[in-house]
C-alpha cells in the first residue's frame, strides 16, 4: 500500500514497520500485515491518505539527453514539476541511459512500476539511432542479429535508415524487449559511432510531437489499461 502510493519503495517500509513507526487502527503494524480501505493507517503518528490508491497514475515524459529523472535514490528537476497530488517518490519504468532520452514513463505506484519493468523485457519499442556516416551491409546484418556483448540476443524486427544531415544518419529500430542501453551497445559492436539514442514508441504508447523536450503529460485510463494490457500479453505469449 505504501509502495502504491509512491512514499516509500518496499525495502524502505519495511524498516518502517519494524522501527514501529506505522499503526493500524491503533496497533504497531506487523510485516504482512493486510489493511482495508476503512483501516486507519498513521506513520509517525500523522494519518497516510489513501485517496491514490484508486488511481494508477503515469505520466508520459519527453526527457532531453544528458538530463536525470526520478530514480529511487534521486530527485530530478523534471519528476519535481509532476503534481504532488500524485506521489512523493517517482519510479522510472526502463529508463533511457542519462546521454539519450525521448520518451520516458515515470509512475509513483511501485507495484504498478515494477509490474512494467517486467513487461518491459518483452514489449516491442521503437528507437531512433543518430550515427556517424552509414551503416554498410555487415553492420546492418550485425545490428539485425541482436547479439549483445553478454552473450544474450535481441529481438530486433527492423533498421531502417530515416535520413540525416552532413556525416550524421539516422536509423529507426524496432526491437522487442531492448533498452537503450542495449541498443546503442549493439550499434556500437558493429564500429558505429553513435551520438545518439532516442526512444520514440514503448508497447503501444508513441511519443506524441506536442510533447516537446522537457514536458510531460498524464496518460489517460485507456492509455494507461492499453499499456498493461500489453505488458500482460507479451508476457503470456512469451510464456
Amino acid at each position: 500500500m505504501l509502495a502504491q502510493l509512491g512514499l516509500a519503495s518496499r525495502r524502505e517500509a519495511e524498516a518502517w514497520i519494524r522501527a514501529g513507526r506505522l499503526t493500524v487502527n491503533g496497533t504497531p503494524a506487523t510485516l504482512g500485515l493486510r489493511v482495508r480501505l476503512d483501516d486507519q493507517v498513521r506513520l509517525d503518528g500523522r494519518p497516510v491518505r489513501r485517496h491514490a490508491l484508486q488511481q494508477r497514475r503515469i505520466f508520459m515524459c519527453h526527457r532531453s539527453p544528458g538530463t536525470t529523472l526520478g530514480q529511487p535514490q534521486e530527485e530530478s528537476a523534471m519528476a519535481s514539476r509532476l503534481p504532488t497530488r500524485a506521489g512523493r517518490r517517482f519510479v522510472a519504468v526502463s529508463p533511457m541511459p542519462r546521454i539519450d532520452g525521448g520518451l520516458e514513463l515515470l509512475t509513483s505506484d511501485g507495484e504498478l512500476a515494477l509490474k512494467l519493468q517486467r513487461a518491459a523485457h518483452h514489449l516491442q519499442c521503437e528507437f531512433s539511432v543518430r550515427v556517424r556516416g552509414e551503416l554498410n551491409d555487415a553492420q546492418r546484418e550485425g545490428v539485425m542479429s541482436g547479439v549483445l556483448d553478454r552473450g544474450a540476443a535481441l529481438s530486433i524486427e527492423s533498421c531502417e535508415a530515416a535520413g540525416g544531415e552532413g556525416a550524421n544518419r539516422w536509423y529507426t529500430l524496432i526491437a522487442r524487449g531492448g533498452s537503450g542501453k542495449d541498443v546503442r551497445q549493439l550499434f556500437e559492436r558493429q564500429g558505429a559511432l553513435v551520438s545518439r539514442v532516442l526512444r520514440i514508441r514503448f508497447g503501444p504508447l508513441a511519443l506524441p510531437r506536442l510533447v516537446a523536450r522537457g514536458q510531460f503529460r498524464e496518460l489517460t485510463r485507456e492509455e494507461t489499461q492499453m499499456l498493461i494490457d500489453a505488458g500482460a500479453d507479451s508476457q503470456s505469449s512469451v510464456r
